[in-house]
């Protein structure tokens, strides 16, 4: 019963999403509860973007993920270093994030790192302003670090057990 049970999870796309998104939720929420002075929601969030719901290829698309929120993050802290957030900063922030996914082939994956750049750089910002990017960057690694390690964690354990019932993947 318990490996006909396991046969179907594993065989299930929306199944294995669901539960790495719940995982990844617990994870963050947590993180998110257990450090109320930090902007760690965008860790969560960060960690939810990441995850990939496609079955195929879902490491190589949380890896791309990973990447386009680091690049995102990376140009907007460059950005903020060159000159406070205004609309003229942010629209060069944006034109670099584009450019920066084109040289690194994760064009696919240029909102996420659109988005990360937006999270750092747009959002009112609840602390003083001059450590609050570095806040934002930080969490939104983390994010982007447990949501790959999810990943590819739980890809280890259903490959495992794919293997052990013969299941194609």
């Amino acid at each position: 019963m318990i490996d006909n049970f396991l046969k179907k999870f594993i065989s299930s796309p929306l199944l294995v999403y669901a539960l790495r998104c719940l995982i990844g939720f617990l994870v963050g929420f947590s993180l998110y509860n257990a450090y109320p002075q930090f902007e760690l929601f965008w860790t969560l969030l960060s960690i939810i973007l990441v995850i990939s719901p496609e079955e195929k290829d879902s490491r190589r698309l949380s890896t791309e993920r990973f990447k386009s929120n680091f690049i995102g993050s990376s140009v907007a802290m460059f950005c903020l270093f060159v000159h406070e957030s205004n609309i003229y900063n942010i629209i060069i922030g944006i034109i670099l994030t584009i450019i920066v996914c084109r040289l690194f082939h994760v064009m696919n994956m240029a909102r996420v790192a659109l988005v990360a750049l937006l999270i750092i750089m747009v959002e009112p910002h609840h602390t003083a302003m001059s450590i609050t990017p570095i806040f934002r960057f930080v969490s939104v690694g983390l994010g982007c670090v447990i949501g790959l390690l999810i990943v590819v964690f739980t890809s280890v354990i259903f490959g495992y057990f794919k293997r052990k019932y013969g299941i194609r993947y």
